[in-house]
Order: C-alpha cells, then structure tokens, then sequence
C-alpha cells in the first residue's frame, strides 16, 4: 500500500479529539481573567488621567483676577423688545487692602461660608463630586462649598454647569492652594463676592447697607453682612419684616458659630445677638426711581430662578426681554393717582395694582404701591388678605361639584355653623332669605357662600383646589418665592375660605380671573419673554404653559356671575369702563375684627386686572379711617381709570353668556323652588249706577234770543302759575300737597 505525505496543519484525529474533550472555563476561572484585565485597565486608566492631569495643571495658568474681572452692563426692555426699562449696573468694586479690613469681617465670613478655611486644602472633593451629580441630574444647581473655590469661580470661570468646567476649577483651585497664602485668598474673595444692592467686595458693601467704610464696621455689622453673603438677593433687610426674621435667623448663627470658633467673645456677642444692628437709610441709585426698582427687582429675582447666577446678572452683558409693555405700566401709575384719596400719601395708604393678559399669563403692568426709592417693598407681589375676591374660585367649584347657578342657599344673617363658633354674618348683617348664586355674587352675600361650602362634599378642599388649578398658588411654596409669587399664606381648608382671610398677591389674583376671561384655560403667570447672552446666545425663551381649569360651561356661568356684579351689584362703579366687563368687590377683616383690605378684581376679553388697597404694614384698620373701605368705592373706581387707559385704542370685545350647566346636586335642600302662581283676580262686581232725579216740573224761562255769539273770555289758562313736572311725575293739582313715593334704600356697595 502507497502511503501519502500528510497535509502540513491538518488536524490529526487525536487533536480532534484532545479539543473536543477539553472542558469549558469554569466561572472561578472567568472572574480570575477579568479581574486581571480590570486591574491592567484601571492601572492604564489612572496613568492617563494622571498625565491628564498634569498636562491640564501645567498648562492652565493663574491670570491676572484684576484683568479677568471685567463686566459688561445687562439691560432690561420692555415686551416690544425695543424700549428700555432699565439696566443693572455694577457698583465700582473698590478693592482694599487685608489690614484695612476688621478682623470681625474675616472672622464673620469664615465663620459663615467655610469654617475649615484656614485648614483645609481649598478643595472639598465630595461637594464637587455631590454638585456635579446634582446638576447633572437637573436639580437645584449646587456651587462651590470652600472660599477659594468660590473665588475661583467668581474670577476666573464662566458660569456653565459642566464636567470640564469643574475639572478646571478644581486645578485652579489646588493652583491657587499652593501659589497663594490663605490671607491673599481671603482678601481676595472679600474684594470681589457679591454682597447685593450691586456691591462688590467688602467696601462697597459697607458703603450699600451702612453708609461707612469697611473699616469702620463693629461685631453686629460683621456678622449681618457675612449673613447677607448667604442670599443676597433674597436677605436684604429693606425688603420686609418677613425678610428681616430670616437674616435674624442666620444672622445669629454667624454670632454663634463665630462663639464656637472662639473669633469673638461670648460676652460681646451676647450683646448683639437678639437684634440686628440698626441698617440707616441709603440712598438708592436714581436710575431705580418710581416703579423702574421694582420691575428690575422682579426681573432679578426671575433670573435667579432660572439658574443665572449674579455675576451673569449684573456684569453679563445680558439682554432681557420682559413682558411688561409701556402702556400698561402707565395706566396702572396714572390710573392710581386718578382715583386715590386725596390726603393720604404713600406711606400711609398703599394701592397696587396688577395686570395680566388671559391666555398666555404675562404680567403687563403693575403698580407696586410707592416709588422705589420710599420703600422696596411690592405690594402688587407681596399682596393682602382677599376678602370676597376669592369668591369667583369658590362659585367655580360648587358648580364643579354639582350645583346649578339657579340652585339656592340661606342668605340669612347670622348664619349658625353647625358645629358651634363664631356666627357668619352679611355685610351689614343684612337678611336675603333664600337666594340663588347669581344673587349671592352679584350682592356679595357671606352666608350664601357658606352654605354652599357645607353643602359640598370636603367643600374647603375642593375650593382650594379649584383655586389653585385656576392660577391661585398654595399656601406654602414649591420653591423659594422670586419675582413671581408661589405662595398665597393662610390659604387653608377652613370653613370660611371663601370669604377670603387668606394672604393673595394682586399678581396671581389677577391671573386667576384671567382664567375666567379666558374661558377655563389657565396659564402660568410670567414676567420675561427672552434672555439673550452677549455672545448673541438665546439662553431663554418663554414657552406658554396652559391647561384646563374649568370646563368652557363652568367659566362662562361664572363669569355670568360676575357679569351681574357689574351691571347691578356691589360692582357699579366698573360700569364707567364702557364695556362689557366682569368683576368682584371684596374687604377682609384681619384678627382684630378691623377691616385690612379693600379690592375689586374684574377682568374684560382682553385684560385682567387686580387693585388692592391696604395701610400701613398691610393689615391695618382700614374702617373709618379711609373716606370709604368698600370694594365697590376707591378699589372699583381705581380699577375702571387703569382699564380705560390700558385697553384705550383696542375693540371692544363682548363676554359669553351664561351657559347654565346642568349638574346633579351633592346636597338636598338646594333645588330652584319656583314661586307660586298668584291666585286668580275675582271677577269685579259692575257698580251700581244711580237713575239721576227728575228735572223740577218747573223750568226757568228760557234766555232771549240773539244772532251774536258772545266774546271769547281773554284768560282760557289757569291764572295759577304752575312748574313743570319731570315725565313720569303724578300730577299734582293746584292748592294741593305733591305726594311722596316711599322707596327702598339700596344697600351699601360691598
């Protein structure tokens, strides 16, 4: 037999063999590779990052912060995106030296924002780590945790919330942490934070909130400012007793962590830990004069919440488009100084005023209640309890809940609550008997209101969230309050929620009634259209955000309603508008028994407007004080002066008529009961007429005849004199008393 050479590499049969009986890795074996090339690429990894690393710390460079800190102006237009409303100016920073600054200063500042600071190595890597996640994921942004990462941050960093922004700052900051000695970090920090009221830097600071140099400021000034460094936007003491509790707050934990730290002795600190120090009246920039300060101070806030920071805001070259249009602004200012009491100046009466377009939400003027420069605070944002203006959100929802408009309730006064309590009584403790809700609204009747709130299932919560789907914020705030207020205080699920105790801001009162007008869609209130960068970036656009409230049936019954007010209810003063209008009139009294507020909030197709009159701190007596305290008197008249001049050019625009939902009733006891017929009128009985007496028998003789007609008498008129009547007046005939007609006096405007 012939043998062949084999094929060099074919496979033998017993090498088939070995490779079939060969036996699987077992997973012992698998972990034990992969451990292995984890350990090579982890190894590899962290040689790269560390060449990374080094490359990045040698070639960044510290630069010159003087050369860095440059800031452009922001500025402020109004809605047509052309006319300028205002600017933000930086304040010149004027930097001082380290000995020139108090040792409380420093000492404040540390004890505030980085206890470790003269400790530590300039970085916290878990709050680098923690904010980088925490704004990755979209959340609250998260910024530096250490000084020197907030002053390489402030100086040497744009304001993007990245990886490689992070990246940088931790090598500037481990830089800085071995170039620079903690003194020099420190001073510059302190000649380049931001303090609010557009300082910069210690120095200007002192000069913004005390009116002195930086050298000059004691222990209890130290510490309110190292305090303000915290929020400035939202600490400053000129913005309101609310404002002034929060900084006492933190305020005295800068005193006590300073006690602890042992910076300032517990005796001198005791001192000045139950107040704050006394903060002078400064002069404020006359660019912020009239309402110009609040609008910007709004705009501010607005941008805060979006996520611009303060260094964008006031040297970032911004360009700011808001919502508010000249036209409106001015007729809410001119259209104050029209209807207000005479007498009575703005720091005793405050009137505000706002007003927002149905349908999208925008704010497009306000009147805040006095020129900037008196007082910063905004009463169109901070608000006043509601009174009867919180009716409309009430009637919306007992129709929700079933009720029809003809469906009647006990407007009697006083009204006895069932579980015992204060009695609810009528303006005037007046009785209506039964009456319908259209004749509740329409004369404002308290106890109507309160027995349709009985008679729903849950009847306060189900109000307040009728209230709240229709543009009324919660009693506490999703978030921190900004230029637009998130938050309505007091507003809680007792049995008088309608009459209104609860604390509304004239802002979202307005939008709520915008609901209405714009036939159950709601929309979120809103003050700014478009930021754009200096770069030409848009960074913001406004996109409306809207859903249904009411069904388009329910709005339209309300707004009936309210139509009623108007044309012949507690609302007559709003007829002067000319044009078909809805509204509602309200006072509210505050724990005292005193009458705190005055409002009339009413609203045409176009535009929704909100007035509301408080005293003093905004809650002060009100009843017999001003010449008149209802709704229907200076409120009702301020609001028609604004309207006419706010919608003078524009259509006039008709409202829906009623729709009367049908609904089926939570309650019994409710239902329309239409009067009894009258009874049928007796037949009249014919009078009796008499048959006239016989003539005498005996006639006189007849006068001669003649062929002359004789003369015409000369006085063929009465010769009484007689004044005219006005049509419609009973003759009265002469030598006789006129008769009085006897009418009703009609009940006093609410």
């Amino acid at each position: 037999m012939v043998q062949g050479k084999r094929k060099t590499g074919a496979p033998t049969k017993r090498s088939k063999a070995r490779s079939k009986d060969r036996a699987p890795l077992t997973w012992k074996q698998w972990l034990k590779r992969i451990t292995v090339w984890g350990l090579i690429a982890s190894v590899v990894m962290a040689l790269l990052g560390a060449a990374g690393f080094f490359v990045a710390y040698r070639s960044i460079d510290i630069p010159d912060p003087n050369a860095e800190f440059l800031t452009e102006t922001t500025k402020v237009l109004y809605a047509d995106g052309k006319g300028q409303l205002g600017q933000f100016a930086v304040q010149k920073r004027d930097s001082i030296d380290y000995d020139e600054m108090p040792q409380y200063v420093k000492d404040a500042v540390v004890a505030a924002e980085n206890q470790t600071f003269w400790t530590d190595n300039g970085l916290d890597p878990k709050g680098i780590l923690r904010a980088a996640f925490s704004n990755a994921q979209g959340n609250a942004t998260q910024g530096a945790s250490t000084i020197t990462q907030q002053y390489v941050k402030i100086l040497y960093l744009t304001q993007e919330r990245t990886w490689k922004r992070k990246l940088k700052e931790a090598i500037l900051s481990l830089k800085v942490k071995n170039q620079l000695s903690k003194q020099d970090v420190l001073e510059g920090y302190l000649n380049t934070i931001y303090f609010g009221r557009g300082a910069y830097g210690i120095q200007a600071a002192a000069q913004a909130y005390f009116a002195k140099d930086a050298a000059d400021l004691d222990l209890a000034e130290s510490a309110a400012l190292a305090a303000i460094l915290n929020n400035p936007n939202g600490l400053d003491p000129a913005d309101g007793d609310d404002v002034v509790q929060r900084l006492l707050g933190r305020y005295q934990y800068v005193l006590d962590s300073m006690v602890k730290m042992g910076t300032a002795p517990a005796g001198e600190v005791s001192q000045v830990r139950e107040a704050l120090p006394k903060f002078p009246k400064v002069k404020q920039s006359e660019q912020y004069g009239g309402q110009r300060g609040h609008a910007l101070t709004m705009v501010r806030q607005e941008l805060l919440r979006m996520g611009f920071s303060e260094q964008e805001i006031n040297g970032g070259g911004l360009q700011v488009t808001t919502t508010f249009t000249k036209k409106a602004m001015a007729a809410a200012a001119d259209g104050v100084a029209e209807a207000r009491p005479e007498g009575f100046g703005p720091k005793q009466l405050h009137v505000a005023v706002a007003s927002v377009q149905p349908g999208t939400g925008a704010v497009r003027g306000f009147y805040a209640g006095q020129d900037y420069l008196l007082s910063q605070i905004n009463w169109a944002v901070s608000g006043g309890q509601a009174g009867s203006t919180f009716k409309p959100f009430a009637l919306a929802s007992g129709i929700e809940s079933g009720f029809e408009l003809k469906d009647t309730f006990d407007g009697n006064s006083p009204y006895e609550l069932p579980g015992g309590g204060r009695p609810i009584e009528n303006q005037g403790d007046h009785s209506y008997g039964r009456v319908n809700l259209i004749k509740a609204t329409e004369d404002s009747i308290n106890t109507a209101y309160i027995d349709m709130t009985l008679a729903m299932p849950d009847g306060p919560n189900q109000i307040i969230a009728t209230a709240n789907a229709m543009g009324i914020p919660p009693a506490e705030p999703a978030s921190p309050a900004y230029g637009i207020p998130t938050s309505s205080p007091g507003l809680q699920p007792n049995t008088g929620v309608a009459l209104g105790s609860q604390t509304v801001s004239p802002i979202n009162m307005a939008n709520g009634y915008a609901t209405i007008a714009n036939r159950g869609v709601a929309a979120d209130a809103y003050i700014i259209e478009k930021v754009v960068d200096r770069d030409g970036v848009v960074r913001f656009t406004h996109e409306n955000a809207t859903h249904e409230a009411l069904s388009e049936g329910i709005a339209d019954d309300v707004g009936y309603a309210l139509q009623q007010v108007v044309r012949s209810g507690s609302g007559t003063a709003a007829l002067g508008l000319d044009r078909p209008a809805g509204g509602k009139t309200g006072t509210a009294t505050n724990g005292n028994g005193e009458v705190s507020s005055a409002w009339f909030v009413g609203y045409t197709p176009q535009l929704a407007t909100a007035v509301m009159y408080v005293r003093g701190k905004g809650n002060e007596q009100l009843k017999d004080w001003l010449p008149s305290y209802f709704g229907g008197a200076y409120p009702a008249e301020t609001w028609t002066a604004v309207m006419t001049r706010a919608l003078d050019g524009t259509d006039v625009e008709e409202l829906p008529p009623a729709a009367y939902v049908k609904g089926e009733a939570p309650s019994d006891g409710h239902e329309y009961v239409p009067p009894p017929p009258p009874p049928p009128k007796k037949p009249k009985k014919p009078k009796e007429t008499k048959t006239p007496e016989a003539p005498p028998t005996e006639l006189p003789p007849p006068p001669p005849p003649t062929t002359e007609l004789p003369p015409l008498p000369t006085d063929t008129v009465p010769t009484t004199p007689t004044t005219p009547t006005a049509p419609g007046t009973p003759f009265t005939p002469p030598g006789q008393k006129p008769r009085v007609r006897q009418g009703r006096r009609r009940p006093a405007t609410r």
